[in-house]
């Protein structure tokens, strides 16, 4: 106990009257302890100024990593369906393929009104209105509107409706209106819609009406 006082005192005695005393002159243990305090303070800097923003570096690329190891978990999956896939895209492929080839060209929309015509001449059908209308252009089709009014019993209005129906060409009546009047005679009154594809003159107009239209919105 008499040397651990000792040594206190001793310890203790090194730090008295240090005010006003250059660091240089100090004793031992109070310039070992100031250097100590002087490195600890650097470390302490050094880690605030350089290490934490390796630190935030670190968990960046960390966050990299993960990304990176979703993406190649998605790139291998898509990979194994990757036949899957391409089976896939050729059956939409022969679905769109079979859904164009009801639509007809700008040549055949003549033959096709004839077809609309005959379907109710053949089933005994009087035409009262046969009228098409102005043909509208969407993005990747036109649409032809053709007013009709036919008279004729219920079951042959019926049989042209179906007819209209089966068609080759996609054709569908809309807007239908049935009238009965004197001796059974029925009154169809409706707006038969047909479709075809654009022609490459068209579908040129219609992209630079698209791209005309997305450049005005960008002013």
């Amino acid at each position: 106990m008499a040397d651990l006082k000792k040594i206190g005192d001793l310890v203790a005695g090194q730090f008295r009257n240090l005010n006003g005393r250059d660091p240089g002159q100090w004793p031992v243990i109070p310039r070992m302890m100031c250097a100590l305090g002087t490195l600890l303070g650097v470390v302490a800097l050094g880690w605030f100024l350089y290490l934490s923003g390796q630190q935030e570096e670190l968990e960046r690329g960390e966050q990299e990593e993960l990304q990176l190891k979703d993406s190649y978990r998605m790139k291998v999956q898509q990979a194994i369906n990757l036949n899957g896939l391409r089976k896939q895209k050729e059956q939409v492929n022969e679905y769109v393929s079979s859904l164009e080839k009801q639509l007809p060209s700008k040549a055949e929309m003549d033959a096709l009104l004839s077809d609309i015509n005959q379907a109710g001449l053949g089933r005994g059908l009087q035409f009262e209105l046969f009228k098409p209308g102005q043909v509208v252009v969407k993005d990747y089709y036109a649409e032809l509107p053709i007013d009709i009014k036919v008279t004729g019993n219920y079951h042959d209005i019926g049989a042209f409706t179906s007819d209209v129906a089966n068609l080759p060409r996609i054709v569908t009546l809309n807007n239908m209106n049935l009238v009965a009047g004197k001796d059974g005679v029925l009154t169809l009154e409706a707006i038969a819609k047909t479709f075809r594809y654009l022609d490459k003159d068209e579908v040129a107009a219609q992209r630079k009406a698209a791209a005309d239209k997305a450049k005005g919105a960008k002013k």
